[in-house]
C-alpha cells in the first residue's frame, strides 16, 4: 500500500540529527523523497555540539535504507544564495518539491542585559531568518508547479509562553510564528499550506549539553551533571509525567501537517508540549 506521501519530495533543513533527521526518516517511511540540508559543522553561540558531515550521511543512509531517494547538501541557513541552490538541485534531481520543512534551529544562554550582539544576532539569523530564507528558495517553486504545497515551520512552545534566560531564541521563535501566520494568507490562494510545530523540550543535543545541564543542576558538581540526574529537573516544564518528547514525536505531527490528511489546515502551531502551555 503506498504512503500518504507517496509521490512527493519533501525538503528539511537541520536534517543531521535530532528533529531534523527523524523528521526526514517519517516523511520518507511516508512515501516522500528527500533533500536534506544541514551545515554540519559548528555554529558560533551554539550550546549544542554541532553535528558533522557524519551525521547527515546517516541521515541519508537511514533515508536510502526505507526505499525513498535522497540528496543532501551541507549549507548553511543563513547563506540564502547556497540554501537556493542547494533547493534547487534537489528539485532537479528529484523532480518536484511538495513539502518544506525549515527546521534549523540553535539557542544560547544569557540573561536579557548580559548576552552579546553576536549571540542575538547569529539566534535571530538561524532561528528566524534561516526559516525565512527557507520559505522564500521554496515558495517560487510551489508557485511554478500549481499544485499547492505544505510549509512547516519549528516554533516552540517559548513562543507560547517565554522563558527566562533565553530571549533571543524566544523572540525569534516569536517571530516564526508571525511569519507563518503572514505566509499562510499570502498562500493560501495556491492552495500552499503554511504551519508551525510547537515542542516543549525534545530529547536531542539541543538540550543534553554541558551548558543546558549546568543551567537546570547548577548545585550539581559537573561530572554528576547527566541526563539520568537531570530529568525529573526538565519533568517540571511539563504537566504530563515525561522530561521530555522525543524527536519522532514532532516528526508524527510534521507528517501529519504535510499530508492531506491536514489538506484544510493551515494558520496552526500545533504544539506538542505534553501540556507545557498549560501552566
Amino acid at each position: 500500500m503506498p504512503g500518504k506521501l507517496a509521490g512527493k519530495v519533501a525538503f528539511v533543513t537541520g536534517a543531521a540529527r535530532g528533529q531534523g533527521r527523524a523528521e526526514a526518516l517519517r516523511l520518507a517511511r511516508d512515501g516522500a523523497d528527500i533533500i536534506a540540508v544541514d551545515i554540519a559543522a559548528p555554529v558560533e553561540t551554539n550550546v549544542a555540539p554541532p553535528a558533522t558531515p557524519a551525521d547527515l550521511e546517516e541521515t541519508a543512509r537511514g533515508v536510502k535504507g526505507l526505499g525513498r531517494s535522497v540528496v543532501t547538501a551541507q549549507v548553511d541557513v543563513r547563506d540564502y544564495a547556497a540554501l537556493k541552490a542547494a533547493l534547487e538541485d534537489g528539485v532537479r534531481q528529484l523532480g518536484r518539491l511538495d513539502v518544506v520543512v525549515a527546521n534549523a534551529g540553535i539557542w544560547s544562554y544569557g540573561l536579557s542585559e548580559e548576552i552579546s550582539d553576536l549571540e542575538w544576532q547569529t539566534t535571530q539569523d538561524v532561528v528566524l531568518k534561516g526559516v525565512w530564507h527557507t520559505a522564500k528558495a521554496a515558495i517560487p517553486i510551489l508557485k511554478d508547479q500549481g499544485s499547492g504545497g505544505s510549509m512547516i515551520f519549528t516554533s516552540s512552545t517559548m513562543a507560547i509562553k517565554g522563558m527566562q534566560n533565553l530571549s533571543p531564541y524566544v523572540a525569534a521563535k516569536h517571530g516564526v510564528v508571525g511569519l507563518m501566520k503572514t505566509q499562510a494568507l499570502e498562500l493560501a490562494p495556491f492552495g500552499i499550506r503554511v504551519n508551525c510545530v510547537a515542542p516543549t523540550s525534545v530529547n536531542t543535543k539541543l538540550i543534553h549539553n554541558d551548558q543546558t545541564y549546568a543551567l537546570f543542576a547548577p548545585d550539581l558538581p559537573e561530572a554528576e551533571r547527566t541526563a539520568d540526574r537531570v530529568k525529573d529537573r526538565f519533568a517540571t516544564i511539563p504537566v504530563m509525567d515525561v522530561p521530555w518528547v522525543e524527536p519522532e514525536d514532532v516528526a508524527n505531527a510534521v507528517a501529519f501537517l504535510a499530508s492531506d490528511e491536514a489538506r484544510y489546515v493551515t494558520g496552526l502551531e500545533l504544539k506538542i508540549d505534553a501540556g507545557q502551555t498549560l501552566k
